[in-house]
């Protein structure tokens, strides 16, 4: 790639394949490492699940300082970055359950993000001394306006329906999930979460097959650019 490490942006609509496609590009880049920005929002959304907060102290949220409370530290383990909570990593299955899913969008609607941005920035800044960044997350341009490229990735939502049935193992009716990701799309959207900013590359992965086909169209894309700017 280029001699200076570069970062990726990948966010995109609820179920359009963004996880899957970011740790196809680890096989494609060399000296690269995931960040799962997303995922430190989720551990947010786990902690605050056994809080009991009510609805009017939900508004009052600062996602950071409750980060602090929960003692969350973010790891690099096998090129991918992990969560803890007091000392004790918080599993996958956890963090990507459908309540927790819903209540990332929910909190992140009404919380105070200023300083959770930063954390980020810094994070991004910390890994990008020594590697390439792929960066799964939300706010990108926002967060970090540096980014080397911004990708959003979108699919029809009869395709993101399926896939998410596909990652529930098939243990949530699709009519449920499809009601769940219209609310979360129009909570991102309310958010702005899903603006398409000038330098926004859009991939639509409706009728890409696999992982391995969507990350694909991302990495040409990618090659593209670099070819151009030579």
């Amino acid at each position: 790639m280029e001699n200076q490490n570069i970062v990726i942006g990948i966010e995109g609509t609820v179920g359009a394949g963004k996880t899957s496609i970011c740790r196809q590009l680890l096989g494609k880049i060399e000296n690269s490492i995931l960040l799962h920005g997303g995922n430190i929002y989720r551990a947010i959304a786990y902690g605050i699940a056994n809080s009991h907060l009510n609805k009017q102290e939900m508004k009052k949220i600062d996602a950071f300082e409750i980060m602090k409370q929960l003692e969350i530290e973010i790891k690099l383990e096998n090129r991918e970055t992990v969560v803890y909570s007091k000392g004790k990593q918080i599993e996958e299955k956890d963090l990507q359950s459908d309540k927790i899913s819903m209540l990332v969008s929910q909190v992140s609607n009404v919380a105070k993000n200023e300083k959770l941005y930063q954390l980020g920035k810094d994070l991004i800044d910390k890994f990008r001394k020594d590697y390439h960044v792929i960066l799964s997350s939300r706010d990108i341009v926002k967060m970090y306006p540096e980014f080397t490229y911004h990708f959003f990735i979108d699919a029809s939502i009869e395709e993101r329906v399926n896939r998410k049935y596909r990652q529930y193992n098939k243990e949530i009716e699709k009519e449920k999930i499809r009601e769940m990701i219209e609310e979360r799309d129009r909570l991102q959207e309310k958010s702005g979460y899903y603006k398409i900013y000038p330098k926004t590359q859009v991939i639509d992965v409706t009728n890409c097959k696999t992982p391995e086909e969507s990350a694909e169209k991302v990495f040409q894309k990618i090659e593209k650019f670099r070819e151009e700017n030579r």
